[in-house]
């Protein structure tokens, strides 16, 4: 009982931290341990039910974009899991031009695979929440102009995802997955010199990519 406490109340702070408007500034509670506050859960949920499968993962292409990530994969059902994905990136890229491309992100997925869980085809619906500080750094599916101004805050979406599974080996698999779906965001815009002058506040809603990766997965069990 005691444990099943700590839990919801571990749930209750992740809760508060992700609700939209809630700008942590990354002060408070490190976004790594948020990140791992939510795999530790999902881990204690699958060590509770007997014979679930699951695999601890890691984007490639994450990766390119100089951030660290982690993701973690549990059996729910035979054709059924649960993903849950997140990303850290603290570092300033260029201190001089202040280009950095800071953010954590966490996005979870239920998926449904067509012949057997972690292997072969799957579709999902994901979703996510992430807080950002963007600065010098053409982003994508914007103009050229965006490289011009830092951006600061959040965003939250849903979209839909496929993807295929390949076994490597015993305990390795490979996956590739590509999502398309819905984005919105709050951000505050600034010139892009440390301390620049402030820009405005501004809403976005995208249509378009939300998740792509080139996954290497260890199984557990």
């Amino acid at each position: 009982m005691d444990r099943i406490l700590h839990t919801c109340r571990t749930v209750e702070l992740s809760s508060a931290i992700f609700r939209p408007g809630h700008r942590n500034q990354f002060h408070g509670v490190r976004p790594v341990e948020i990140v791992l506050t939510l795999l530790i859960i999902c881990t204690w949920s699958v060590t509770e039910t007997y014979g679930q499968k699951f695999g601890i993962k890691s984007n490639a292409l994450y990766w390119a974009t100089s951030t660290p990530n982690l993701g973690l994969e549990i059996g729910t059902g035979k054709r059924t899991t649960l993903d849950i994905s997140g990303g850290y990136n603290p570092w300033t890229l260029n201190r001089e031009a202040n280009r950095k491309l800071k953010h954590w992100l966490v996005m979870p997925e239920f998926r449904y695979w067509l012949c057997e869980r972690f292997q072969g085809h799957f579709f999902g619906l994901h979703s996510g929440y992430a807080f950002y500080n963007f600065s010098n750094i053409r982003l994508p599916f914007r103009g050229p102009s965006s490289r011009h101004y830092r951006y600061q805050g959040w965003a939250t979406g849903v979209g839909l995802s496929y993807g295929y599974a390949w076994i490597l080996g015993k305990r390795w698999n490979l996956e590739a997955t590509l999502g398309l779906g819905y984005v919105y965001t709050n951000y505050d815009r600034y010139d892009c010199a440390t301390c620049g002058r402030f820009r405005g506040d501004r809403n976005k809603h995208y249509f378009g990519p939300t998740k792509a990766g080139l996954s290497v997965i260890y199984m557990i069990k």
